[in-house]
């Protein structure tokens, strides 16, 4: 499977980026402002460290067992029931974020877009894209997105720029004025999402074409200070157009969006960070939605994680519609549940594994 599917190093990190950024530079200014307030930027700082800390735990996994998914050098490590068993919350929760990010779309399109339009009438279609894109491979995937999230970040990139004239530095200070409790909050809330989730790409690693070690550790951590960077420019731009009122609306990126207005001749651009936020989200639940399919496959030691790509997806799709009675349970559950339940699936199973990985012999 893996002998007929690969990708370069750099076509990994982009592949890392845009999971990391699609969907949560619409997504995460306005909670995470809601919670640290104008010290966003810093709890961002805080669990992107963090992140890095994964991040390297991943990647230390990746040259002990090059050739091996996660789920493989667990059996390998600490063995075939305990891996099993260790896989039941990574699995829910994959398949939760599946839903959730698709989910995000439907919402955000009844609530901004297409007012009265029920949300399954935009899960399903997206849904059913990203499994064929599953089922297209992880290199047309890395082909297609490269193009994708290019386009994605000069939208936001352009929106921002317009916005110039109608920012206030002074919103940014004081800094931590009602001291370092916001903060905290913020950094363990933006941990849960998006820093957390690197654990996925535990999973694509040992996709990539060539052995070079180092120059997959640069790429990587290349495209994680750049998702930093990017999210840390959209949350203080966020603040200097809002002030206090930033943290309460919800896609703060497009309501920025809907205020430029440049000579009569620019104006209702609202719609470009719309499309940006469906193609962002887009991506990143079809890589979610990959890494689920793959997951399932090697666990349950299936020939082909295509075949599955699509019955899982319909899963996500019954999930949406049974699993969610309101906008607000979504929102409880991103705010309150999402970020310790990711810590336990995530972060625990990984670091146990590195754990496990530096007391045991590296193989010959």
């Amino acid at each position: 499977m893996r002998q007929k599917e690969n990708v370069s190093p750099k076509q990994m990190g982009v592949l890392f980026f845009t999971y990391m950024t699609g969907s949560s530079i619409i997504n995460i200014p306005s909670p995470l402002i809601g919670k640290a307030g104008s010290d966003a930027w810093l709890s961002l700082l805080i669990s992107g460290g963090l992140g890095m800390g994964l991040l390297v735990c991943m990647l230390f996994l990746y040259r002990r067992y090059p050739s091996l998914t996660y789920v493989e050098y667990s059996r390998r490590l600490i063995g075939v029931w305990p891996t099993a068993i260790l896989s039941l919350l990574p699995l829910s929760f994959i398949l939760q974020m599946v839903t959730g990010i698709v989910l995000d779309i439907g919402l955000f399109m009844q609530s901004s877009m297409m007012r009265g339009t029920p949300v399954y009438a935009f899960s399903l279609p997206i849904l059913m894209v990203a499994a064929l894109t599953v089922r297209a491979g992880i290199e047309v995937m890395a082909r297609m997105f490269a193009i994708i999230i290019v386009l994605v970040i000069c939208s936001v990139t352009v929106v921002l720029l317009l916005s110039l004239e109608n920012y206030n530095w002074g919103f940014l200070i004081p800094v931590m004025p009602h001291g370092i409790k916001p903060l905290l909050h913020g950094a363990f809330f933006s941990f849960g999402f998006p820093y957390a989730e690197i654990f996925l790409f535990a999973m694509l690693l040992p996709f990539v074409r060539e052995r070079s070690s180092g120059e997959l550790n640069r790429t990587m951590f290349i495209g994680l200070i750049w998702n930093i960077i990017t999210l840390c420019i959209s949350i203080i731009c966020t603040i200097m157009m809002f002030g206090p009122l930033a943290g309460v609306k919800k896609y703060s990126l497009f309501e920025v969006a809907r205020t430029v207005e440049v000579q009569e001749i620019i104006s209702r651009i609202e719609s470009v960070m719309g499309m940006s936020l469906i193609a962002g989200s887009y991506m990143k639940a079809t890589i979610t939605l990959y890494v689920l399919s793959l997951y399932v496959s090697q666990l349950f030691k299936l020939k082909n994680y295509k075949v599955i790509a699509m019955p899982l997806a319909l899963v996500a799709f019954l999930n949406i519609l049974v699993g969610f009675k309101s906008d607000m349970d979504w929102t409880e559950l991103v705010s309150v549940v999402h970020p310790l339940w990711v810590s336990v699936s995530f972060v625990f199973p990984l670091l146990l594994i590195t754990l496990v990985a530096l007391f045991r012999k590296p193989p010959s």
